[in-house]
């Protein structure tokens, strides 16, 4: 009778505890998968990176290249000579003694292409480091490379100023942002902010389908005159039997690959433009003001206005977001 008690006892405590250990999990699937919760409590989450798959710099990867999938890293011998690679200002580069190179503007747009009979961006993982200073002066008595070659994309990429704020910011699923094909200028903007901060945007046409940022967290002290490194993170996910799209970033705060995922939001719908009804369907685009961006892009851009830039190590890859690099 004893012993059959004590059976009894066991299998109970085996289930209670395996009922509690469901309960957590099923509970932490679906605050993952909870667009809201994700947008508003996503705290800042260390991360393993000792044995992760690195890429040709040396830097951590966060998911792998998917098989067959596109490859692009910036040429740091000469940017300029980067493959599918173009800016919109024609601006000069000037090589800086540690190996990195500054950008002679404050209105940076440096755009990774798409060849013609290839498909664009979709599942990326967008990657690089950043020193970021206050304009006007630009000191450097290093070697200066202009990068003056005419691009067809340049005229296709207009200024819009009421979104140029102190930052700087990845974009993926991006298209031309211009006024003569507005229904192309979609995007999700990876925002990592002078002060500190980082947040989403999303644009479903150009100028005026513009949401709000959302994500965002104060996550480090002012980035101004010092390296940080930037990743940003687009993946399409099945949510409901929809797809949806998850949006991650990462920053290593002190340029020793040590990466922090700083951000973790879903589009799953509901996140809308800002304009007005009247303004938004105004470009006839044949998207709701909440439109996910499912659709491929044919530009990453590395982005930043107000801001002097120095770069290094920039990449763009494909990625199988089904595996994650933790092994």
């Amino acid at each position: 009778m004893k012993g059959n008690a004590f059976q009894f006892h066991s299998v109970f405590t085996i289930i209670t505890i395996f009922t509690i250990f469901h309960i957590g999990i099923t509970a932490e699937l679906e605050f993952l998968f909870d667009a809201t919760a994700a947008n508003d409590a996503f705290s800042v989450q260390d991360t393993d990176f000792m044995n992760r798959q690195k890429d040709i710099f040396g830097i951590s990867e966060m998911y792998p290249t998917v098989s067959g999938g596109r490859e692009w890293f910036v040429n740091m011998t000469n940017p300029a000579n980067s493959s599918h690679f173009s800016e919109t200002g024609g601006f000069e580069l000037i090589k800086q003694s540690d190996g990195s190179w500054r950008v002679n503007s404050t209105h940076v747009r440096l755009v990774v292409e798409t060849p013609s009979h290839m498909t664009g961006w979709k599942n990326v993982e967008i990657t690089g480091y950043a020193k970021l200073s206050l304009p006007p002066i630009v000191n450097s008595t290093s070697s200066s490379n202009s990068n003056s070659n005419s691009n067809s994309i340049s005229s296709l990429m207009d200024s819009n100023e009421s979104e140029e704020i102190d930052d700087l910011a990845f974009i993926g699923r991006s298209g031309r942002h211009s006024s003569e094909v507005p229904c192309e200028g979609t995007a999700y903007v990876g925002g990592l902010h002078s002060e500190g901060s980082v947040g989403w945007k999303k644009e479903i046409w150009h100028t005026g389908g513009y949401t709000d940022e959302r994500a965002r967290n104060l996550v480090t002290e002012p980035i101004l005159d010092r390296w940080v490194g930037w990743k940003v993170i687009i993946y399409d996910m099945h949510l409901n039997n929809e797809t949806a799209v998850k949006l991650e970033s990462y920053l290593d705060d002190h340029n020793n690959d040590s990466w922090k995922k700083v951000t973790e939001i879903i589009d799953s719908g509901g996140w809308y433009s800002r304009s007005t009804d009247e303004e938004f369907f105004t470009a006839d685009c044949g998207k709701g003001r909440d439109h996910i961006i499912a659709e491929a892009g044919p530009f990453v851009i590395f982005r930043t206005d107000n801001l002097i830039l120095d770069f290094k190590n920039l990449s763009v890859r494909e990625i199988d977001p089904s595996t994650e690099l933790n092994e």
